[in-house]
């Protein structure tokens, strides 16, 4: 083999060895779907886990999966995720869950995952969703007319606070209050 050709081999296998693998897209991928998974099977010691190495962000996720388990979160569509950059991946997942029947909306939630993945852990987990602009609306006039169904069960809210599904529940009381409102006031 000519020498030159030799040398052109060994460099390219060099290059491609140094350069980002395509498998590690792939992995992240797995990795931050297996967080999903662990998210919507409701079970708190499997979401634990799969943060173990994202401790700060423990606390809104494991408050937000009781959540999303007391407002019976389906999922409707798993979205394919999105390789943001290097160690952010993006799932969107469309879910059912009770707080839009309260407002009497026909409207299903995107709900997406933020994860951060570093050498195959997970290190940080933020959520955003395409809430309408009248849930908003009907969280804010929850809090200022019915204070006392959520004031106290929301404690801590988003940030470990202990009765997630007593908060839930009382939004989704004071929505069907707001609807009602709104109703008597458009007559």
């Amino acid at each position: 083999m000519d020498k030159r050709l030799g040398l052109f081999i060994m460099l390219g296998m060099i290059s491609c060895s140094q350069a980002k693998r395509p498998s590690d897209s792939f992995n992240n991928q797995f990795v931050a779907d297996q967080l999903v998974d662990a998210f919507y099977s409701f079970d708190r010691e499997s979401l634990q886990t799969a943060l173990s190495e994202a401790k700060s962000s423990q606390p809104n996720l494991l408050y937000y999966q009781k959540w999303a388990e007391c407002g019976h979160y389906q999922i409707v569509q798993r979205n394919q995720p999105v390789q943001k950059n290097d160690s952010v991946i993006l799932v969107p997942v469309t879910v059912k869950d009770d707080l839009m029947p309260a407002l009497e909306i026909d409207f299903q939630v995107t709900d997406t995952f933020h994860i951060v993945v570093r050498d195959g852990m997970i290190r940080r987990v933020e959520t955003s969703s395409n809430d309408p602009d009248t849930y908003y609306e009907a969280k804010t006039w929850v809090r200022q007319n019915r204070a006392e169904w959520v004031e106290k069960p929301c404690e801590g809210i988003w940030n470990g606070g202990p009765t997630p599904c007593d908060c839930i529940r009382g939004y989704i009381k004071g929505f069907q209050d707001f609807v009602k409102l709104k109703k008597v006031i458009t007559k």
